[in-house]
C-alpha cells in the first residue's frame, strides 16, 4: 500500500484529531472485520454516546500513514450530508492492544501518524470514530422473515440516490456501492458508508483510474472490459444492482470471477456492439469477452411481473453504455418515485434489532456448525460402534433415538463479508425476503437537491436542503475487500 508523502495533507485541519485515546471508549461488540482491521460498537465513557470505532491497520505499513486512509479522511471531511455517514474524530491507542502484536509506544499526534516515526515502529491502534448505525442493508435484509414493502424500498432508494447525487455534485466517486456499505439507523435514515475506495474526479474524466474497484457483483461492464477513464456512471450501475436485488430478492449478477460475471451481464443486458455502445470496441478487453454470437437484451422480460415504473428506472440504471446510463439526479426525478405508493417517511419505518452482515454471517456459520454436529450425531446413531456389546448398543441407540435433536436445521449459505468479500447469493422466489407489500400513504416535501424543475420529491420533511459545495465533513465505516487488490499494478501504470 502506498504512503502519503509529507505535505500531501493539510494537517492544521486535524490539529485536535488524535489528541484523545481509545481509552475514552468502551468496546461493546465487534460488528465488522476486513483487511483494514475491525469495526466495533462502542460507548463513549464520558457521555454514554454509542459510536462505531473503525480500526486502521498499521502493522503492514513500513512508514507513514496509509494513503487510502488519508484519502478517506479528506473526502469525509469534505462531504457533509444527511445521507453520508459522519466521521466524528480520530483516536489512538497508547500501545499494542490485546489483538495486536508489536512494540509499545505513545505518539498521540495525528501529525506523527501521517508522517511516520522511525520506520513506523509504533504498533498502537488508530481508530476512526463514526456515528453508530443500527444496521446495514445486507444485514437487515438477511433477517429471518424480513419483508420490505414498496414504500420502504422507495424510501431507501431515494435516500441512496440523494446521498450519491450529493457526492457526485462534489466530484467524489464512491466506487464501492453495495448493500453492506449502506448503513441504516432505527429512524429509517440511510447513509453511504466506507469511502475507502472513493476518489475525487475531474469533470473531463481524463485521469487514469484503476478498474480494480467495486465489489465484483456490483462492478459495471466498462470496468470489466478494462476502462481506466470513467466517471459517476460506475456508481449508478452499482445502484442498479442494489435496486434489482431489492426487487428480485437476491443478487442479479452473482459471478464468482470476472468472465462469469460479464457472461451473466450479457445474458440479461444483451451483448455490446457499436450500435448500443459506440465506443465499446476501443476498450482493452473487449475482444477477450466479445460473445461469439449477438445476445438479445432481456432485462425487461426478466422483470416483466414487476412495477412498470420500477422496471423503466432499472433499465436506465443497467444500461451497458456508461454515457447513456442515467445520472443520480435524473433518477431522483423518475416516475417511480412520483407514483403511488409514494416513498414513506423514514421515521414511520419499523424498528429492528441491530443487524450487520458481519453478525448475520457469524450466526450462519454457527448454524452450519451445529447442523454438521447434528448430522454426525445422527450418523453415529445409525452406525453404532462395533466394539460395544449388543445389549449396550440397543439400549444406547434406543435412548438416543428418543432424545429430540435441538437446533437441527438445514445449512444456510454464508453471506459474503460485510467488510470484505461479496456476500453469497440469498434465497429468492415466493419466499423472498423482499416483498412488494401493500401500498402505504406517502409524504410530501423533500431532500436536497430538487430534481430539475419538477418541484420537491415526494417524501420527507426530515431532510433540510444541503449546500451544493464542499463543507466540513462526515464519513463512513464499513470496509472493502473485493476490488482492493492490484495495488502494484495500479502504481505501475499510474492508476489512482
Amino acid at each position: 500500500m502506498s504512503i502519503a508523502a509529507p505535505g500531501q495533507l493539510n494537517l492544521t485541519e486535524y490539529s485536535s484529531w488524535g489528541s484523545r485515546t481509545v481509552d475514552n471508549f468502551e468496546k461493546l461488540e465487534q460488528i465488522g472485520e476486513g483487511t483494514y482491521g475491525q469495526v466495533y460498537m462502542a460507548r463513549e465513557i464520558a457521555t454514554g454516546e454509542i459510536v462505531a470505532l473503525k480500526k486502521i491497520r498499521m502493522d503492514k505499513e513500513r512508514e507513514g500513514f496509509p494513503i487510502t486512509a488519508i484519502r478517506e479522511i479528506k473526502i469525509l471531511k469534505k462531504l457533509q450530508h444527511d445521507n453520508v455517514i459522519k466521521l466524528k474524530e480520530i483516536v489512538t491507542s497508547p500501545g499494542p492492544e490485546k489483538e495486536d502484536q508489536g512494540r509499545p509506544g505513545k505518539f498521540p499526534s495525528f501529525y506523527v501518524f501521517c508522517m511516520g516515526t522511525d520506520g513506523n515502529k509504533y504498533r498502537g491502534g488508530i481508530y476512526m470514530v463514526f456515528e453508530y448505525m443500527d444496521h446495514d442493508l445486507t444485514g437487515l435484509a438477511d433477517r429471518p422473515g424480513m419483508r420490505f414493502s414498496v414504500p420502504q424500498i422507495k424510501c431507501y432508494m431515494r435516500q441512496l440516490l440523494t446521498g450519491l447525487h450529493y457526492c457526485h455534485v462534489n466530484q467524489v466517486l464512491h466506487r464501492d456501492i453495495k448493500g453492506s456499505n449502506l448503513l441504516i439507523d432505527n429512524e429509517g435514515n440511510l447513509k453511504l458508508a466506507d469511502f475507502g475506495l472513493a476518489r475525487s474526479f475531474s469533470s473531463d474524466h481524463n485521469a487514469n483510474l484503476t478498474n480494480r474497484v467495486i465489489t465484483l457483483w456490483y462492478r459495471p461492464p466498462e470496468l470489466l472490459l478494462g476502462a481506466t477513464k470513467y466517471g459517476p456512471a460506475v456508481d449508478l450501475w452499482s445502484v442498479g444492482c442494489i435496486f434489482a436485488e431489492l426487487l428480485h430478492g437476491k443478487p442479479l449478477f452473482p459471478g464468482s470471477n470476472e468472465p462469469e460475471l460479464i457472461s451473466k451481464i450479457f445474458e440479461l443486458c444483451g451483448s455490446p456492439d457499436e450500435v448500443n455502445w459506440p465506443t465499446v470496441s476501443k476498450l482493452p478487453l473487449y475482444n477477450n469477452f466479445k460473445p461469439s454470437r449477438p445476445i438479445k437484451r432481456r432485462l425487461g422480460d426478466f422483470f416483466r411481473d414487476g412495477d412498470r415504473h420500477a422496471v423503466e428506472l432499472l433499465e436506465k440504471m443497467l444500461t451497458l453504455d456508461p454515457e447513456q446510463r442515467i445520472s443520480a439526479k435524473d433518477a431522483l426525478d423518475a416516475e417511480y418515485f412520483w407514483t403511488d405508493p409514494l416513498p414513506c417517511d423514514p421515521k414511520t419505518l419499523p424498528k429492528y434489532e441491530s443487524s450487520h452482515e458481519f453478525q448475520t454471517k457469524k450466526k450462519r456459520q454457527q448454524q452450519r456448525q451445529q447442523h454438521e454436529e447434528n448430522a454426525k450425531r445422527q450418523k453415529l446413531q445409525h452406525h453404532p460402534s462395533r466394539g460395544l456389546p449388543p445389549i449396550q448398543q440397543s439400549g444406547h441407540n434406543a435412548q438416543m433415538r428418543n432424545q429430540p435433536m435441538h437446533g437441527s436445521q438445514p445449512p444456510v449459505p454464508a453471506s459474503g463479508h460485510h467488510y470484505g468479500k461479496p456476500r453469497g447469493p440469498a434465497g429468492g422466489g415466493p419466499g423472498s425476503r423482499y416483498h412488494q407489500g401493500h401500498p402505504n400513504r406517502g409524504y410530501g416535501s423533500g431532500p436536497y437537491p430538487p430534481p430539475q424543475a419538477r418541484g420537491p420529491p415526494p417524501y420527507g420533511s426530515n431532510y433540510p436542503p444541503q449546500g451544493g459545495g464542499p463543507g466540513p465533513g462526515p464519513g463512513p465505516y464499513g470496509g472493502s475487500g473485493a476490488g482492493r487488490g492490484g495495488s502494484n499494478r495500479n502504481q505501475q501504470y499510474g492508476w489512482q
